[in-house]
């Protein structure tokens, strides 16, 4: 079997929705127990076994090279940086860190999702597929709770921010260097491009019905960090 030893994490956008963090630091270095985000995501893909990091920074990104100069957690492991300039779209973004890119096949993260998806079975259905992308689809969840009604309208039950009968894209992704035969098209990454592979086929999912969560608002970090102090944090996968 052919394994993915290599992955770019999309880390340079401006975090606008985390302002009270990222008026200072990028979002990647948003704390969780103490640790960085992009800490936590290096973390979840050594366990895996990958061995190179491709951070594509933008965003405050003299502050990401300042945090990976000063420790030294991860030893053995080759991480570089890809600037693209504050203002790249992720499709640029990817393109610019291709000379990087040594694989057929690599990950891509984005750089405020956790999981405790398989990346490995993410890898080897992509493999199997050979689609162009991959995707790692979870089920949406409502942000509100659901009332059950009967015919009558008796309520016949409560659910608490259940799971929906959609999918959204998780992220996770593995890519084929083909890829970036389609990063020079206008627009984004998650549009313009990906609306293009639809057309000629080559994009599939990997359903994943486990733990997924982002990092998007304040709010958001505040419950990763309640998950992790709780010890609850299931995208915790490594032995310290």
């Amino acid at each position: 079997m052919k394994t993915v030893d290599e992955v770019v994490i999309l880390c340079g956008g401006k975090g606008t929705r985390l302002r009270e963090h990222t008026e200072q630091i990028p979002k990647a270095l948003v704390e969780i127990g103490g640790k960085p985000i992009i800490w936590h995501i290096i973390k979840f893909y050594a366990h895996w076994g990958v061995n190179r990091f491709i951070l594509c920074v933008g965003y405050k990104s003299e502050k990401i090279r300042e945090y990976f100069s000063g420790i030294d957690d991860f030893k053995g492991k080759e991480i570089l940086l890809s600037d693209a300039g504050e203002n790249a779209s992720k499709a640029k973004r990817i393109l610019e860190a291709s000379s990087f890119v040594k694989g057929e096949n690599f990950y891509v993260a984005y750089g405020d999702d956790l999981s405790d998806v398989n990346i490995g079975e993410v890898a080897a259905h992509h493999i199997e597929s050979g689609n162009i992308v991959t995707l790692t689809a979870v089920p949406l969840v409502s942000q509100f709770g659901i009332v059950e009604l009967d015919d009558s309208l008796q309520i016949t039950g409560f659910k608490e921010k259940p799971k929906l009968n959609h999918w959204l894209n998780g992220g996770f992704f593995v890519f084929s260097r083909r890829i970036f035969d389609y990063l020079e098209l206008p627009g984004e990454l998650e549009v313009e491009v990906f609306n293009e592979l639809v057309k000629r086929g080559k994009i599939g999912a990997y359903k994943h019905s486990g733990n997924w969560k982002c990092m998007n608002t304040f709010k958001e970090s505040q419950e990763l960090n309640d998950l992790w102090n709780k010890n609850k944090a299931f995208w915790r996968c490594w032995k310290d």
